[in-house]
This record gives structure tokens, C-alpha cells and sequence, in this order.
């Protein structure tokens, strides 16, 4: 059977990091079988990232190539309707998410303003987390920020950047129904992953002051919330 592995849980979500929540909704909306794995080390996954899958002897590193994969073998078909325009506009949003990525991450890792808050529901709801593991995590992530250069900003610079990200999603998004109608595709499935990342995301950065300042973005998170959640 497939296996899902990603990051552990948090705040009610699946997994707390967009990319592996993305998967984790597509393979449930797409109703393929599979086990969810949790870990809290990357080093020895592809690409030394999370998440991956394996399958039958397979491994799939990187989330969009896990999709790609789970749409070929299993012959899954939510996007078979999708019209060549509405695919460019899946991946020009799946490159935006990309870039909101870094943006919630500084927020849990590098603003100190909610690291505190962050670090401690992580050891609430993992205990078996200590302050060094922390702190080594949170080091590790400077460094990645750094170098892309995210870490460069100030806060209110790096939120700038991803509150134009969440502003282009909720001109996006439909008031009813999803993206591209009534039934949800693959695009979705990863805007809820990282939409679910900020909503229920229960400390108050600017990216959750303007999800839930945005009605048809909660609406369209919880949706696909309570579609996965069963």
C-alpha cells in the first residue's frame, strides 16, 4: 500500500507544513488507500525534504511528483476536466504557494514575535520534543532562510510579500463550489494545504488576520477540511 510520510500534526491539521498537507488532501479527495506516517527528521528522506511516499518498492520524494505518480498509477481523475487555461492557472497558483511556503514558515521559525507561541504547541502536542531539538530546527531554518532570501526581511517586509500571496488566492477564490466548480481538483486539495496551515493555525500572525478576515477563503478551508476529515 502506498505510505504517506510527512510532518507530524498540529492545531487539528493532518500536517502542520502546507506541502504534505497538500498531498495528504489529495490523496482523501481522490480515495486512494494509503498509510500516514509522521516523522520529525527529513535527513533521510530524498532531497533530504519532506514528505515522500513509497509504493511497492518505489520511493517518490517531492509533492507534486507523489501526485503525479498516485494520478498514473491509479488511474485518479479529478482533474480530467480542466481546460489547458485552467491548468496554467493551477500551476501559476501552485508557484504562489510556493512562495507563501516561505512566508508562513518565518512566521513559526524566525519572527520572534510568535516563536515562542509556535515552540510551545509543537512540545504540547509532541512532548517527546525538547528545547534543543527546537532550537536546532529553528537555527537549521535561518540558515534556509538566509539563502533564499526570505530571511533577509524584516517581518513587516516578509508579510508584506505574503499577504500579496493570500490577496491573488481570495480574488481567486469563488464564493461557492471550488476553484474551477462545483467538485474539487488536485489545485484544491494543495490550496487547502497550505489555507488549513494558517486558519486553524491558532496563533494571531497577519497571514491569519487576513484568511479570517476572507470568508470564501474559510469557507472553501472548511470544506475541503470536512472532505478529507472523514
Amino acid at each position: 500500500m502506498l505510505t504517506l510520510y510527512s510532518y507530524p500534526s498540529l492545531f487539528g491539521v493532518a500536517d502542520n507544513n502546507g506541502y504534505g498537507l497538500k498531498v495528504y488532501a489529495f490523496l482523501k479527495l481522490a480515495g486512494v488507500p494509503f498509510i500516514h506516517e509522521h516523522l520529525f527528521d527529513a535527513s533521510q528522506a530524498p532531497r533530504a525534504q519532506l514528505p515522500f511516499a513509497t509504493d511497492d518498492g518505489e520511493t517518490i520524494g517531492d509533492s507534486e511528483a507523489i501526485i503525479a505518480h498516485v494520478k498514473r498509477k491509479y488511474g485518479v481523475t479529478l482533474d480530467d476536466g480542466l481546460t489547458p487555461a485552467q491548468r496554467d492557472t493551477a500551476l501559476f497558483v501552485l508557484r504562489l504557494l510556493d512562495d507563501l511556503y516561505w512566508v508562513m514558515s518565518y512566521s513559526r521559525w524566525k519572527d520572534e514575535a510568535f516563536w515562542p507561541l509556535f515552540a510551545a504547541a509543537l512540545k504540547r502536542e509532541h512532548p517527546r520534543l525538547t528545547d534543543d531539538d527546537l532550537l536546532a530546527a529553528k537555527e537549521f531554518n535561518a540558515k534556509r532562510y538566509h539563502y533564499q532570501g526570505i530571511g533577509r526581511y524584516d517581518p513587516p517586509g516578509a508579510y508584506a510579500r505574503g499577504l500579496k500571496d493570500l490577496g491573488v488566492l481570495a480574488n481567486l477564490m469563488p464564493a461557492e463550489g471550488f476553484v474551477f466548480g462545483p467538485t474539487p481538483t488536485s489545485l484544491d486539495a494543495a490550496i487547502y494545504g497550505f489555507i488549513a496551515n494558517i486558519f486553524f493555525y491558532n496563533i494571531p500572525t497577519p497571514l491569519k488576520a487576513f484568511v479570517d478576515a476572507h470568508e470564501n477563503l474559510v469557507r472553501h478551508c472548511r470544506a475541503i477540511h470536512a472532505a478529507v476529515s472523514l
